[in-house]
């Protein structure tokens, strides 16, 4: 298949659409069901530079959720907890513990589940039965990975009435050292970013903590990567081999860091034992399920426990959760890593990370404030890594 022909580009009135090779050759790519569109191949291309990185660089599956051209969470494969699975609804599943790359999409797709839904997948390994499963009873757009298992592959044509979009890409395609894109009318061109993130990236550590353990390291790896492939401005905090809160295309970076912060607050609260017991009816679908999850946490558009509110969602009224309670459960979380694609301009970022249990951050540094960061870092205990490597993407 040297082109495929594309419904409509970003908008339903940009016609004519395609994507195709320019030098005429064969695309690396077969479409094993439905039809995707301009931005599901958008979000398939950089979804699978991301997992494939993420593979070669820490040497286990991984599995990344995409919506709008950035990742919402970014994972590896690594076990998961009793806690983690009632957190991601996957306590019922058979054979999780047997497949690491389950693990990793239950990791990335149940982060932020809000912003997840409607989501593409990208699998580093080949999809296998119990990822297919995990994958089919959600709400999902598309899928790209190496291959499928024939079972797996029978279960996804299954999703959207038979319309799920399937991609298999070919793992060993190599896209050209130098890339084009229009805007306007004119022709952008630059060498594409091939830059190799690893642990020599967080040998400079100018804070007085220089202590960067191993799993820390490993979180590291995992956010920077995972801001090698995220709309910047972007900040991304992680933690357990998973990416916990992105912050993407925020003009300022402290809103990068607050409202990746936030979301990483979110995650680690619905983990605490009043949300895990949440007493939902049982005709409450998924989604409906996780607007609720997150209205009890964060008490945005209603207060889900009102009297005349709860009786929607919930067979008994549940207690609210107090600011007490909030500040204990996360002030028991404070291993978390952070990493940022261009320095920190000033020490605000360090106090709002700090506020979210980060303990090790890694940022290009370069700043002209670079000592007032440096210092807010040692006033908190955090050890922080200059890479010297801004990671933008556009």
């Amino acid at each position: 298949m040297k082109e495929f022909e594309l419904k409509y580009g970003c908008n339903p009135n940009q016609k004519p659409a395609k994507i195709f090779m320019k030098d005429g050759s064969e695309l690396p790519i077969e479409v094993l069901n439905g039809r995707p569109g301009y931005i599901n191949f958008l979000d398939a291309f950089n979804s699978w530079q991301l997992v494939k990185e993420l593979k070669e660089a820490l040497g286990l599956p991984a599995a990344t959720s995409f919506k709008h051209v950035s990742p919402t969470s970014a994972a590896i494969g690594l076990p998961l907890d009793n806690a983690l699975k009632r957190a991601c609804f996957v306590e019922d599943i058979e054979g999780l513990d047997e497949s690491p790359l389950a693990c990793a999409y239950v990791r990335a797709r149940g982060t932020d589940r809000l912003c997840s839904f409607g989501d593409w997948v990208a699998l580093s390994d080949v999809c296998d039965v119990t990822t297919a499963k995990l994958i089919a009873r959600e709400v999902s757009d598309g899928i790209i990975a190496p291959g499928y298992e024939p079972e797996a592959l029978e279960i996804l044509k299954g999703k959207r009435k038979g319309a799920y979009n399937i991609v298999k890409i070919d793992p060993e395609y190599c896209p050209a050292p130098i890339e084009n894109k229009d805007v306007f009318g004119i022709t952008f061109e630059q060498g594409r970013n091939e830059f190799k993130i690893g642990e020599h990236l967080l040998l400079n550590v100018p804070t007085e903590n220089k202590e960067l353990p191993e799993h820390a390291k490993r979180d590291l790896i995992v956010a920077l990567i995972t801001l090698k492939y995220t709309q910047s401005n972007s900040v991304c905090y992680a933690t357990n081999g998973q990416a916990i809160g992105v912050g993407a295309g925020q003009q300022s970076r402290v809103h990068c860091t607050r409202l990746a912060g936030d979301k990483a607050n979110t995650w680690l609260m619905r983990q605490n034992p009043k949300v895990l017991d949440l007493p939902f009816l049982p005709t409450m679908g998924r989604p409906e399920r996780d607007n609720v999850i997150d209205g009890y946490i964060n008490g945005n558009e209603e207060d889900v426990c009102a009297d005349g509110i709860w009786q929607n969602y919930f067979t008994t009224r549940p207690e609210p959760l107090t600011d007490e309670e909030r500040s204990a459960w996360l002030g028991g979380f404070n291993e978390i890593s952070l990493a940022s694609d261009a320095f920190f301009p000033f020490p605000d970022n360090v106090k709002r990370a700090h506020a979210s249990g980060v303990h090790y951050i890694a940022q290009p540094g370069g700043s002209i404030r670079d000592d007032l960061v440096i210092e807010e870092c040692n006033k908190r205990g955090i050890a922080m890594a200059f890479t010297g490597m801004r990671l933008f993407h556009h």
